[in-house]
């Protein structure tokens, strides 16, 4: 019987994972952790701060953080004074996140670290190249989001 076998090394969800946790580990400990922020929050303040605020759902769907895992980072970002949650004026069920003035102002001091660790992770890339590897990653993630799930066969 012949092994299969898996060269991590040319494997694209491991290079992925590898480039992701890479920079997720340098710059939470160097840039968000001296603000006790996690990468999660991160990706909660950047949206809020490109985007407005948003319903708790649709913040979800935009940093990709499971719904009740949101709720609870939210909740600890209101304890810190970084974010607000607030009723919905449309609907007493919904729940919208807004940066407070504090949140406003720590984003604005790590956007400018957040390009800087981009800019190390491409150092040596065509900017063209970095283009397309940023549009080819937009489309795996949108595979995988479409993607129907199935029964793996146990061996």
């Amino acid at each position: 019987m012949t092994t299969a076998k898996l060269n991590l090394d040319n494997y694209l969800p491991y290079l992925v994972n590898r480039v992701g946790t890479s920079i997720a580990e340098q710059f939470g400990a160097e840039a968000l952790a001296p603000y006790g922020l996690s990468i999660a929050m991160w990706r909660v303040m950047a949206v809020l701060a490109s985007t407005g605020a948003q319903r708790q759902i649709d913040l979800a769907a935009l940093t990709s953080i499971e719904v009740s895992t949101l709720s609870r980072i939210v909740t600890r970002m209101v304890r810190m004074g970084v974010v607000s949650r607030t009723r919905s004026t449309s609907s007493t069920r919904e729940v919208v996140v807004k940066l407070t003035a504090k949140g406003n102002g720590q984003v604005e001091r790590l956007i400018p670290i957040a390009h800087d660790y981009e800019s190390v992770a491409t150092a040596g890339l065509p900017a063209d190249d970095v283009a397309v590897l940023k549009r080819c990653l937009r489309r795996v993630y949108a595979n995988m989001r479409n993607r129907q799930v199935t029964a793996v066969a146990a061996a």
